[in-house]
């Protein structure tokens, strides 16, 4: 039978193919013939220079009359047809007074001389970055166990935008069978036709005429499709309806579903497999999907550097959706577990990290001496590998050269591999044209006890660090030595979880030191969600597609607070993006299921600066008691503390009025009304102060205490010590004053927590004290 999939992709090119010749259809941005070299850039018009619908018939028209003042091709171009203003690329409506175009370095230096002129910002690419845990979380279950699915109604009527890199639309967990259709606010488009979109995918459209120019000969997809998994994984994670039998190869196996299954999808292609995201693109999709509607925009992307707020699309496009009530949702990066590699770090973003969960797909190595190893594969748990096998090891450890395997005569034996050279899924594919009848991989020690299994093209178990030693211990002192593979499955509840992920990025903020980061870790480990089909694995073309896959990285725990981002909406509709983000925060977990403090892969203790406020916890934040609230304004004299120009404020606010910051109150970062408090003791007397309001969302009539857990290193004063609260939304302040026990800036972070208790409700903040800069 001809594969579905392909079937699908022929079907939505003839779509793409009738939308091309459609009149209708056909976009005026077309190829130019200008002669010279010729970059992309995103040009910041300066305030107060604002469209003015008087004197232009549209922000665009604006936009292409500044361009063509300073380029001799655009200006003939534009008096010809205002229509086919090819050079350029974005007229941006909301995310920031400018536009996106294409100059020679002559005509940016004309430009850089107009009185408009703020400044132009050279290309920049932005790179990517479930079975179980719906249950792990605690969304399902009955009224009477309190199932967070029951008091949110799985999150419908929630808009839920995905930005990511293509999307395989005919997928189950897109079905849009018993959904209703979307809200009336909802104004967005899909460029599928109406078969493939539904009330599941509301929403489908790519942005590309920025990227096309920049890499060049990339094919213009019309259609956001991608043969990639990521857009497709994140996508069902975050809102994917139920699926049956949903399993990786057997393992894993029960009913697929998204964390708000639900809730609405609108998807963005922004991304390009093996390119990247250009930030134009994102900066334009972001600006359609606040007009379209959308309550919850989810960004697993990010930039590797720290990059300032004003030239970050996802910061400037994230004050514009909370501006607006959107909730913004990005991931914190893939670099952990060295310090400072944070992205994503605005304060008005919740900022995920990527945790474990308790489930492991366990399978045993059995070496000859009849010593047994712990791994995980992904290898069909009905495997038998039959009587022991003969084990080596590749000469060179990495097994990244087929060539050499060939070499080792390696048929019907185990090879070991250490990391290195290849992906192990390309390991196995040589070992197998080599004969192998099995691999073991061996986790780099940095991964500690975690493990990323992927499917290999013959069964293999990877194993951590500490085990692959002893494995390769046994194998140098044995002659003949040999071993088997036992696959066990998925097991569930196992200890010392959730955990840090490895790779998960960790603070501290380069760009505002006083606002903690990241917020909080959700599950971002062996996440099982739907794909188009499974990479790295040759299939029997007569075997059905494999539907679901494991993917791993905050990619995808930035989905999952998504999703129960959603479910808090449905559930507070009149919420804000802040009310939200203080509930996910303040009722975050800090200890694993052991009830020992949650642990980084080295065994010890997470630090906040991995952990954040601590790990989701969907149950608790529906019904956070207190929330710490504010508004977008709220962020302008914070940025006027951190020492922005006008400038810079301005392009970060926009379309908000002008401001001027030597007219306006500055804000200290630590009074920023943030749900964790960081205190930066950088001189003497070495003492700081923390100002914070506490909306009543909890009991009408409540009174809170005040407990702080700190060393005694530092002394804290929370004044008033006690909060009595007489109605709901009413907002009562408090201030925390630290300093040092000694007199002396503390010689490394300090961590501790202010909690405000009453009754059941347990409203907590990480309070984090360190010397040292302000700001990067």
């Amino acid at each position: 039978m001809d594969n579905p999939i392909h079937i699908w992709r022929a079907l939505c090119v003839a779509v793409a193919v009738l939308l091309l010749l459609s009149p209708a259809a056909v976009t005026p941005v077309a190829g130019h013939n200008d002669y010279g070299e010729h970059n992309n850039y995103l040009i910041i018009v300066r305030s107060p220079y604002e469209y003015d619908k008087r004197l232009h018939q549209n922000v665009s028209s604006w936009h292409a009359s500044l361009l063509s003042s300073v380029c001799d091709s655009a200006k003939e171009t534009l008096a010809a047809d205002p229509s086919a203003m090819t050079r350029l690329i974005y007229s941006y409506r909301n995310v920031v007074n400018g536009f996106a175009a294409r100059m020679t370095p002559e005509e940016l230096e004309k430009m850089s001389k107009m009185d408009w002129f703020d400044r132009a910002l050279p290309e920049q690419t932005y790179h990517l970055l479930t079975t179980h845990t719906p249950q792990m979380l605690g969304l399902t279950g009955n009224r009477r166990r309190g199932g967070l699915w029951n008091t949110s109604n799985m999150g419908e009527g929630v808009i839920i935008g995905i930005l990511d890199d293509g999307i395989y639309a005919g997928h189950p967990s897109f079905d849009g069978a018993g959904m209703q259709p979307p809200p009336a606010k909802w104004k967005g488009r899909c460029d599928f036709n109406k078969t493939v979109c539904n009330n599941k995918l509301i929403g489908a459209r790519s942005y590309f005429e920025s990227a096309k120019w920049k890499w060049k000969g990339l094919r213009d997809p019309v259609l956001p499709i991608s043969e990639g998994q990521h857009g497709t994984h994140t996508s069902s994670t975050a809102a994917g309806a139920f699926v049956p039998d949903a399993s990786v190869f057997g393992n894993g196996l029960g009913t697929a579903t998204g964390m708000a299954p639900r809730a609405h999808i609108a998807f963005y292609q922004v991304c390009y497999e093996q390119k990247g995201c250009d930030r134009d693109d994102i900066l334009a999709a972001v600006d359609d999907a606040i007009e379209d509607g959308v309550d919850i925009l989810s960004l697993s992307l990010g930039h590797e550097d720290a990059v300032d707020f004003s030239d970050d699309p996802v910061s400037l496009g994230g004050y514009t959706a909370i501006l607006n009530g959107v909730f913004i949702c990005a991931a914190a990066g893939n670099t952990g577990p060295s310090p400072a590699t944070l992205v994503n770090e605005a304060p008005w973003l919740l900022t995920v990290g990527a945790s474990t969960s308790d489930r492991r797909f366990v399978a045993t190595v059995k070496l000859g001496d009849k010593v047994e190893v712990d791994g995980e594969s992904l290898s069909d748990p009905k495997t038998n590998m039959g009587d022991p096998r003969p084990l080596v090891q590749d000469v060179d450890g990495t097994c990244a050269s087929e060539s050499v395997l060939i070499a080792q005569k390696i048929t019907g034996k185990i090879i070991v591999c250490d990391a290195g050279g290849v992906v192990s899924t390309e390991k196995a594919k040589m070992a197998k044209r080599a004969g192998a009848a099995g691999m073991i991989v061996i986790t780099p020690e940095v991964f500690g006890p975690v493990i990323i299994p992927r499917p290999h093209a013959i069964p293999a178990v990877q194993v951590p660090f500490a085990a692959g030693q002893k494995i390769k211990t046994f194998l140098q002192t044995t002659q003949g030595a040999t071993a088997t593979f036992v696959f066990k499955g998925s097991t569930f509840k196992n200890p010392q979880s959730p955990m840090v992920a490895p790779f998960s990025s960790r603070g501290p903020n380069r760009r505002s030191r006083g606002i903690l980061k990241p917020d909080l870790i959700g599950p971002g480990v062996n996440v099982i969600a739907g794909v188009p089909s499974i990479e790295d694995v040759e299939l029997d073309p007569k075997a059905a597609v494999p539907r679901f896959d494991i993917k791993s990285g905050t990619s995808m725990a930035a989905p999952h607070l998504s999703g129960i981002a959603a479910l808090i909406k449905h559930a507070h509709p009149t919420w804000s993006p802040a009310a939200i983000k203080s509930a996910l925060m303040t009722t975050a977990d800090t200890t694993d299921n052991l009830r020992k403090p949650i642990a980084d892969v080295d065994g010890k203790p997470a630090t906040f600066l991995a952990l954040g406020a601590g790990h989701v916890n969907p149950q608790k934040a529906i019904d956070p008691g207190l929330v710490y609230n504010m508004s977008a304004a709220g962020y302008v004299p914070y940025l006027c503390g951190l020492n922005y120009t006008d400038q810079k404020v301005n392009t970060i606010i926009y379309p908000e009025r002008p401001v001027q910051c030597a007219n306006l109150s500055r804000l200290e970062q630590d009074d920023l009304n943030y749900p964790s408090i960081t205190a930066i003791l950088d001189q003497p007397p070495f003492t700081a102060t923390a100002n914070r309001s506490v909306t009543n969302v909890g009991a009408a009539s409540s009174t809170y205490v005040v407990e702080v857990e700190v060393p005694a290193t530092v002394k804290v004063e929370v004044n008033p010590p006690k909060l009595t609260f007489k109605a709901l939304e009413e907002v009562l302040n408090y201030s925390v004053t630290i300093r040092s026990a000694d007199g002396r800036a503390p010689a490394s972070p300090v961590e501790g927590q202010l909690k405000w208790v009453s009754g059941k409700y347990v409203v907590r903040s990480p309070l984090l004290v360190v010397a040292g800069i302000r700001q990067a």
